[in-house]
């Protein structure tokens, strides 16, 4: 069995990187893509999908935290105080939503990983 940890620090880079260019269906491409290379390091399903739920969980920490500054910052400088407060909230809310489902993503690409490098 190949490291977890290493299976999920590539998985949780590839996923972070994707989700800040593509923001939204990129971090959920990114949580794919990044189970998927995390099950192959690993060489194992439950290795995989472990490491999958570890980079998507990191990363929805992550994009969490950006988003939530993102939105704060953009509604605070059209709309004052208020806008800030409002967006903050929203962007934390919409985050978390695309964080869980990252999370699910990204562990079903870490079994499948695993399940192709198991098969060869």
């Amino acid at each position: 069995m190949g490291s977890v940890g290493l299976g999920a620090l590539v998985g949780l880079v590839l996923t972070v990187a994707l989700g800040i260019v593509f923001p939204g269906i990129g971090q959920l491409a990114g949580a794919f893509l990044g189970g998927i290379i995390a099950g192959l390091i690993t060489r194992g399903i439950i290795g995989g999908t472990i490491a999958g739920i570890i980079a998507g969980i990191c990363s929805a920490i992550i994009l969490a935290i950006i988003s939530v500054f993102g939105f704060a910052f953009y509604a605070g400088a059209n709309w004052g105080f208020l806008g800030a407060l409002v967006g903050g909230v929203a962007g934390a809310a919409l985050s978390i939503i695309v964080g869980v489902v990252g999370a699910i993503v990204a562990a079903i690409g870490g079994f499948i990983g695993g399940l192709i490098i198991k098969s060869l």
